[in-house]
């Protein structure tokens, strides 16, 4: 993933016709990816337009004696070798072989400069309106309010969704396309972002992974701020830095963390001593724990640390799956999650490429296991799909992790298995949940990736990844059902509101309308009647109706040219100027074309749900003899056109 960035910007600057095509091999290390619909999802959520390979059993791998991931291979075009290159960060050493070798081979006249057929994967639309969802987190209130908030991390659609329990999406932050952009929810843009913490109920904190930043979401005031990071990949295993000076590799989750201030006028216990708040992020591109120090704060062996300042808090920066007691010692292999446990002052870590969940003690920084992996520390393929106990638990690359205070469980995420498992934290013995449909069948997951509780601890909040859906499971009965997101300004008319542009719907009539050339003058009467396919639409009481008409020049005239709709239709009386066609253009040559276009501004409901509608209709004339016409006599032309209006589209019928 860390070399996708580059390989991206090689695409671009050598692009297919100039000599330069990118072909990826998966080799895959996990079961799970060796199947060509998940890599195929993959290939579409990380936004990659070359052509990959599906190397199921390695062969190529083999072959070609390939060490590590990644490797990259450059060709020339009889498929000689050239180079190899291994690693990350090799972007001008990539650059300089590429343009080198091009250069060389255009002199030699053996570059073809075509293009290639290539379709990129789509998948089919989603009726969730989300495009693999990351991760879910809940909002906290000191009230012990149940009025709470959900935040998603809609990766795919490279945006943060802010929910109620019922499913009514409160806010839309971020667009649908990528960026690193602070701002009003309008403005600010991630790129695939990732794990999301509340703080409180009105702040969130964003995991915003292809960024390599951490993002704050101010749900008062409504706007985004950078608390590190800066877009490009850093790999600082200490830290030290705050904003965006410090540097960031891939964090994948967050979480919040109150602890008392180790002050030593306090013991660590002591009820006076002051709550600060620490916000913990999973690197999981350098394989570390980092803190955030959201205050100056007195933490572990009575370390201060300064407000806004981040550090790596535990593991070497080495990806292994090694235990220790002491935090710098130890070694992590991509954690990609987290959870809280508030009462035992311990967090969980779903250990993706170890396939193990660890915990890390908040008291001291201890790092211990949980379930799953191996007691070899070196061992990153102990994985497959077992229940039983600690290191007898096997696991594929869970990606998330959610503590229930109620039963003593941590819940993962067990993604590559496409299942959800619990581990009891009093024996770390590891067993499969089993969620029933409606119907009775046993619900099947598609990479979840992210968890998260309700308040009562008996509803279990899963980000279905490949599915592209919210799922609710019960946790009492077993049963389980999937959260139909409800949009209060639908998708299809997304508007400024939520900051992409005004959606624009130019329509055009079936049959151009002719004018004659040659009339001392003519005149189109046009009449659009706007009615509407659902019967519980209509145009929203009391809200402004608007329309504007664009002309093809001063030589025409209308008069009003803007002005408010009044009932449901609109009637414009339009007068062109004389035109003289000649015989070559007669039938109606393109040159000779015009347009006239009706801009539309309206406010609709349909029940409860108000949205504004943008919308163009576009009227093409043509100039062309008319029959019966005489020239210098005036003439007139009358067009009526039925708008059906509804959420998604507009249609247009000439009468």
């Amino acid at each position: 993933m860390h070399i996708l960035p580059n390989l991206k910007r090689l695409e671009h600057m050598y692009p297919i016709e100039e000599g330069l095509t990118v072909i990826g091999v998966h080799s895959a290390k996990f079961r799970n990816e060796k199947d060509s619909n998940n890599i195929r999802a993959a290939v579409e959520r990380y936004e990659i337009s070359h052509p990959v390979v599906n190397d199921n059993v390695s062969a190529m791998w083999r072959k070609l004696r390939v060490q590590c991931w990644p490797t990259l291979m450059i060709l020339g075009p009889r498929a000689n070798p050239l180079f190899v290159i291994m690693g990350e960060g090799n972007f001008e050493d990539l650059k300089l072989y590429i343009s080198s070798a091009i250069r060389f081979y255009k002199d030699k006249g053996e570059i073809q400069r075509h293009s290639l057929p290539i379709n990129l994967s789509q998948t089919a639309a989603m009726a969730s309106n989300m495009k693999f969802p990351g991760k879910i987190a809940r909002s906290v209130t000191s009230d012990g309010s149940e009025d709470q908030l959900y935040a998603v991390s809609d990766s795919g659609n490279h945006r943060i969704l802010i929910i109620d329990a019922a499913g009514s999406v409160l806010h839309k932050i971020g667009g649908k396309q990528s960026g690193f952009v602070d701002g009003n929810f309008a403005k600010a843009r991630f790129n695939a972002p990732q794990g999301v913490a509340f703080q409180g109920s009105d702040v969130v904190f964003v995991a915003d992974n292809e960024n390599h930043a951490i993002r704050r979401i101010d749900l008062k005031t409504r706007s985004v701020s950078t608390v590190a990071g800066n877009g490009t990949q850093g790999n600082d295993r200490t830290g030290g830095k705050g904003g965006r000076e410090q540097l960031l590799s891939s964090p994948w989750d967050v979480a919040v963390y109150s602890t008392r201030d180790l002050d030593m006028s306090f013991h660590a216990d002591d009820s006076r001593a002051p709550s600060k708040d620490v916000l913990l992020v999973a690197m999981a591109g350098i394989h570390q724990i980092w803190a955030v120090f959201l205050e100056d704060t007195i933490w572990w062996k009575l370390k201060k640390y300064s407000a806004g300042t981040c550090w790596a808090i535990a593991g070497s920066g080495h990806e292994q799956n090694r235990n220790t007691s002491y935090p710098h010692s130890a070694a992590f292999a991509q954690p990609s999650g987290l959870a809280i446990n508030r009462e035992a002052k311990e967090m969980y870590l779903a250990d993706s490429e170890s396939s193990a969940i660890r915990k890390i003690s908040l008291h001291d920084g201890k790092v211990m296991a949980v379930a799953g992996g191996d007691r070899n520390p070196l061992d990153l393929f102990a994985f497959g799909d077992v229940d039983g106990k600690q290191y007898a638990a096997k696991f594929q690359h869970p990606l998330g992790v959610a503590y229930n205070s109620q039963d003593g469980c941590v819940y993962l995420a067990d993604t590559y298995n496409h299942k959800i498992k619990k581990i009891d934290v009093s024996t770390n013995s590891a067993t499969t949940c089993e969620f029933r449909e409606a119907n009775g069948a046993i619900k099947r997951f598609n990479e979840p990736a992210g968890l998260c509780f309700d308040a009562s601890g008996q509803l279990l909040y899963i980000a279905d990844t490949n599915n592209h859906e919210l799922l609710v499971a019960n946790l009492a009965d077993g049963s389980i059902r999937p959260l139909k997101l409800n949009f209060r300004v639908p998708e299809e008319l997304d508007s400024t509101l939520d900051g992409g542009k005004p959606t624009t719907i130019t329509l055009k009539p079936a049959h151009p309308i002719k004018l004659p050339s040659g009339a001392s003058s003519s005149s189109l009467c046009v009449t659009l009647n706007l009615n509407f396919l659902e019967p519980t639409t209509k145009l929203t009481d009391g809200a402004p109706q608007r329309w504007s008409l664009e002309l093809p020049s001063t030589e025409w005239h209308c008069e009003p040219k803007n002005g408010t709709v009044d009932g449901s239709s609109l009637e414009l009386r339009i007068t062109s100027p004389e035109r003289v066609i000649s015989p070559s253009n007669e039938n109606g040559n393109n040159d000779e074309d015009d347009q006239i276009m009706v801009n539309f501004k309206l406010n609709l409901c349909e029940g409860d749900i108000c949205f504004p509608k943008e919308f163009s209709v576009q009227l093409e004339l043509r100039y062309g003899s008319v029959e019966g016409f005489v020239t210098g006599d005036h003439y007139d032309a009358q067009e009526t056109y039925e708008l059906q209006l509804s959420r998604a589209k507009v249609q247009l019928h000439q009468v």
